[in-house]
């Protein structure tokens, strides 16, 4: 019998756009069982001392509607060790945006001992939540040059 390959990603997903759905989507296909952490709005708040756009009950919920999950859990950390030993995932999907960073390499040295495969998957190129902010208070901008 085979073993059934559990993977794991985590992201904000605020402003939910197609470069989420794409790492989400991949990520699936490279798995039985799919389990994807949400980050929280405190999470956010202290990690990238910004707010989310959307609220997390509603990143949730968009994230739950999506045919490529079975799971959707709070990301309330960043800790991955201790994510696998909740969810004891055999795959850790994320963008290849963050392949050689430093974060990553501390959490493949972490998790090889595991035996977690981190599969870096294609960064969608030329768009992310902070470029769709950007341009959104842009027009706002524009916008009220004309009140």
């Amino acid at each position: 019998m085979k073993k059934q390959i559990i993977g794991y990603t985590t992201g904000v997903y605020d402003m939910f756009h197609i470069g989420h759905l794409n790492i989400i989507k991949n990520a699936k296909d490279q798995c039985d069982y799919l389990i994807v952490g949400v980050s929280t709005d405190e999470l956010v708040i202290n990690e990238k001392i910004k707010t989310p756009v959307i609220p997390y009950n509603e990143r949730i919920a968009i994230i739950e509607a999506l045919k490529y999950t079975d799971e959707v859990v709070p990301q309330y950390d960043k800790d991955k060790v201790k994510a696998w030993e909740k969810y004891h995932f055999n795959k850790m999907f994320v963008g290849s945006d963050w392949k050689g960073t430093q974060q990553w390499k501390k959490y493949e040295m972490e998790l090889k001992p595991l035996g977690v495969e981190i599969v870096y998957l294609p960064y969608t190129s030329g768009v992310s939540s902070t470029k769709l902010t950007s341009v959104i208070k842009g027009i706002l901008n524009e916008y009220t040059k004309f009140e």
